[in-house]
């Protein structure tokens, strides 16, 4: 029924903002074609501490970013010229393709406004034919996002296709991610005609086959059997999966399915013909130190947020 549970693992950012880094892990690279997921806070911050939490303008390639918060609110601007207030609700898909760098802001007291800030990042690996793909981002209120309620059950449908909805958000592969919330005692299942599903625990805790799971843990289920998740408590969710893409090497920030690729990538970032965000262009990450070493196992961790 379960062919892998995952345990979060505490990350920091490097600006003391702690995570919890549910994919890659070392038994498990992808999900789908899901291959990074942060799940940060909930967490309170005093006003004059936000600075500290930026994410400041860092590269990406070959790769779609996936930005959905609970609470508070963050500024994203990429090498397109974007500026967008990301807040609780919306899907915000940023497609990397062939290059493009972004930030993330705390800039302003409202982040936190209505509660504490909690979001979720992953990234979605891109199919061969579309790793060079010209960059683009989208923004899609919540609104325009598919909404499923039965008694005990509510569900938004983030991207892809599930249940027998769909929406507008443009993906590149077939997959699924779902946002769900779950009453004490509710029963729901997965989505089908995927071979690669999973279920990450945000808050409450599951029971799937007289096992329980709690809170910060990802289930990675057997393909081709259908099991029952029933809420041990008010429980939510997040449903994600979809096909396979095959192998692909992730080196910090980077993902292809090429390993020639991305010292490319490297190579690019360091002289700067990755093109900074027009409206953040004063400060950068600089490319890890361990720049040499090749794309796989022992490369620099991934610049969360995104």
């Amino acid at each position: 029924m379960l062919d892998l549970v995952i345990d979060a693992r505490p990350a920091d950012l490097g600006n003391g903002f702690g995570v919890k880094r549910i994919l890659p892990y070392r038994l498990r690279r992808m999900l789908g074609p899901f291959i990074f997921m942060d799940h940060a806070g909930p967490v309170q911050v005093a006003p004059e501490l936000l600075p500290a939490l930026d994410v400041l303008p860092h590269p990406h390639i070959g790769l779609s970013t996936v930005s959905y918060l609970f609470g508070g609110q963050v500024t994203h601007r990429d090498s397109l010229g974007v500026e967008q207030i990301i807040r609780p609700g919306e899907v915000n898909w940023m497609t990397a393709g062939s290059g493009i760098a972004h930030s993330e802001r705390f800039e302003d007291p409202a982040t936190l406004a209505g509660g504490a800030l909690e979001m979720l990042q992953t990234w979605v690996a891109l199919p061969t034919a579309d790793e060079e793909s010209a960059p683009a981002f989208s923004n899609y209120q919540p609104q325009k996002l598919p909404i499923f309620t039965e008694p005990g059950v509510w569900m938004r449908l983030i991207a892809g296709e599930a249940f027998g909805l769909r929406n507008s958000v443009k993906t590149h592969s077939p997959l699924f991610y779902l946002h769900v919330v779950l009453q004490a005692g509710a029963r729901f299942g997965l989505p089908r005609g995927y071979p690669e599903r999973g279920a990450y625990v945000v808050k409450g805790s599951l029971e799937v086959g007289g096992h329980r799971y709690g809170a910060g843990q990802l289930l990675v289920f057997t393909p081709g059997l259908d099991p029952v998740l029933v809420a041990a408590e008010a429980t939510t969710l997040m449903l994600l999966g979809g096909e396979p893409l095959g192998e692909r090497f992730i080196w910090w920030n980077f993902v292809s399915s090429s390993r020639e690729r991305i010292e490319q990538a490297k190579a690019d970032w360091q002289a700067g013909r990755i093109m900074l965000p027009p409206n953040d262009n004063h400060e950068f990450v600089p490319l890890p130190q361990d720049r040499t070493r090749p794309a796989g196992s022992g490369s620099p961790p991934p610049q969360a947020l995104s």
